[in-house]
């Protein structure tokens, strides 16, 4: 009987969770709550990613992946809401705006449950912030590299008419241009979940 009330409540706030983060990614999407410009700098920050690690971690892969899931039809809804912009075709496709985004949750649960069998309670920091840095590096080689492999050439030719790059632009340059943004998401990722991760495991003891 006990075992039962347990596993009711264990699903109860796990639901719950799923869709407070699911919400979240939701509204940072839709909000300027989701983006960040750095003053001086050509670099917008995204914490749309945020969220689903917080539920890989704390709740499970599962519950990443289906808080990534939300975030990747967020995404496949604004491109199709902006699909008049030059690049936006490309997140029209699911195995760009959908799938990398699934990955993140699974990325960063697995590698914070494999860091955290070595590390331990005492060093859970580490553990959250490699699996932050790690799901983050998901999201964006998983965005960029489909791109890559599906819409290269007219993603580069969509960039040199949209913003009026060389006309010898190489491919690479899909990669290049997203390091500085993908920088500073990595270090907002590993400086947001740490104490949000930290703070969540410290109420619940």
């Amino acid at each position: 009987m006990n075992i039962e009330v347990n596993r009711s409540r264990f699903s109860a706030r796990r639901i719950a969770i799923t869709g407070i983060l699911s919400a979240l990614s939701i509204a940072l999407n839709f909000t300027p709550l989701g983006f960040m410009l750095i003053p001086g700098l050509p670099v917008q920050i995204t914490f749309m990613h945020i969220p689903v690690i917080i539920g890989a971690i704390i709740e499970g892969p599962f519950v990443g992946a289906f808080i990534g899931l939300v975030f990747g039809l967020t995404s496949l809804y604004t491109a199709v809401q902006q699909s008049a912009l030059p690049i936006a075709f490309a997140f029209l496709n699911p195995l760009v705006s959908v799938l990398p985004r699934i990955l993140i949750g699974i990325v960063a649960h697995y590698v914070f449950k494999a860091l955290n069998n070595v590390f331990k309670e005492k060093k859970q920091t580490i553990s959250i912030g490699v699996s932050a840095a790690a799901a983050t590096l998901t999201n964006t080689i998983g965005v960029l590299g489909m791109i890559y492999i599906l819409y290269a050439k007219r993603y580069i030719e969509a960039l040199i008419s949209f913003i009026g790059l060389p006309s010898d632009t190489a491919s690479i340059y899909i990669f290049v241009s997203a390091l500085p943004n993908f920088i500073a998401e990595l270090i907002s990722s590993i400086l947001l979940s740490v104490p949000i991760v930290l703070a969540i495991k410290k109420i619940r003891k």
